[in-house]
């Protein structure tokens, strides 16, 4: 039997790009809060970093990221990584077209796995859609220091309808 490799996503328009990460970096106010900014957009994930600063401190005795930024920083990489997948599932429409299709995600269920203490200069987070329906997309995230280490992981359920 011979496998074929799968067919590579088509890679977004700068536009679409361009206008997500406005909406999620810029219009979502509470990701400005966080300093969560995109690294990477594609159909099947998405990637992020969110910087340390003296704001996100939540135990101040051992200067530790606050859990409820690890929970927020989690829960919003699902849902941009619905909002890619749905981009990616509507290639057929116009950029302004699918990024309207946004207005009705919301978070149904987040489950965050504290792994380790949330400790140094920054943080990179990493979320994949496992199954996008009509109307409910289900994704797992993670959450790991300036050196890769794994400290926390998360999976969602979104409504998308």
């Amino acid at each position: 039997m011979t496998r074929h490799a799968p067919t590579p996503p088509v890679p977004f328009e700068p536009e679409f790009t361009q206008r997500l990460r406005h909406i999620f970096e810029e219009l979502i106010v509470f990701n400005q809060v966080l300093g969560l900014k995109l690294i990477d957009i594609a159909a099947d994930h998405v990637s992020g970093r969110v910087d340390m600063r003296p704001e996100l401190i939540g135990h101040f005795g051992h200067q530790r990221l606050h859990g409820g930024v690890i929970s927020a920083t989690l829960d919003a990489m699902g849902g941009v990584a619905v909002m890619a997948a749905i981009g990616a599932r509507h290639m057929d429409e116009p950029p302004e077209k699918r990024l309207e299709r946004f207005g009705k995600l919301g978070t149904i269920d987040l489950r965050i796995d504290y792994l380790r203490p949330g400790l140094g200069e920054f943080f990179t987070t990493h979320a994949e859609v496992m199954r996008l329906g009509s109307r409910v997309a289900t994704t797992r995230m993670e959450f790991r220091d300036a050196a890769g280490k794994l400290l926390s992981t998360g999976s969602a359920a979104y409504i998308v309808s």
